[in-house]
C-alpha cells in the first residue's frame, strides 16, 4: 500500500504541504525507520547509499527545506528494505527481551510489532492526502 501511494502521487502533492510533513519526506521517514528497525542490533546500520542527513537524522541536522527524494528514488529504498525484510527477520531472535535499540526498551517482538504500526501510520496518513486530492487509492491489491 505504501508503495501503491508513492506511485500514485502527482507531483504537486508530493513537493507540496507544510516541512518536515510533505509526502516525500513521509515516506522517507517510513523507510528510513523501517530498515533501521530491521537491524539485529541498531549501532550496527548501514543508511542507504542516497541517505542525507538533512532529510531524517535528528532536529539539530533536518533541514525543513531539504531537496525533495524523487519518487523514483523512494520506490528504489522501498525495493530495497522490501527486499531485506524475510532475511532479517530470518536472523532476529523475536524471542529476545533485548529490542537491540538505544531508542527502545522493550522485548524485540514488540520492536517489530511497532514498527509494523509505524509503517500502517504513515501509510494510512499518505493514502489519506491522495483521498482528499481526489486520487482514488483502491484498496484491493493489484495482480
Amino acid at each position: 500500500m505504501l508503495k501503491e501511494a508513492v506511485e500514485s502521487c502527482p507531483e504537486d502533492i508530493w513537493v507540496g504541504g507544510i516541512p518536515p510533513r510533505q509526502f516525500w519526506r513521509l515516506a522517507y521517514h517510513t523507510l528510513f525507520f523501517t530498515n533501521l528497525d530491521l537491524e539485529i542490533r541498531e549501532d550496527e546500520y548501514t543508511p542507504w547509499a542516497k541517505h542525507r542527513d538533512e532529510v531524517e537524522s535528528d532536529e539539530e541536522r533536518e533541514k525543513l527545506d531539504a531537496v525533495p527524494y524523487t519518487q523514483a528514488e523512494i520506490i528504489e529504498y522501498l525495493e530495497i528494505v522490501d527486499q531485506r525484510v524475510d532475511s532479517q527477520l530470518d536472523r532476529i531472535d523475536l524471542t529476545s527481551e533485548d529490542s537491540g535499540s538505544v531508542r527502545h526498551h522493550m522485548p524485540r517482538l514488540d520492536r517489530q510489532i511497532m514498527s509494523l504500526r509505524h509503517i500502517q501510520e504513515h501509510t494510512g496518513q499518505l493514502r489519506d492526502r491522495l483521498l482528499e486530492a481526489g486520487v482514488d487509492q483502491r484498496w484491493i491489491r493489484k495482480a
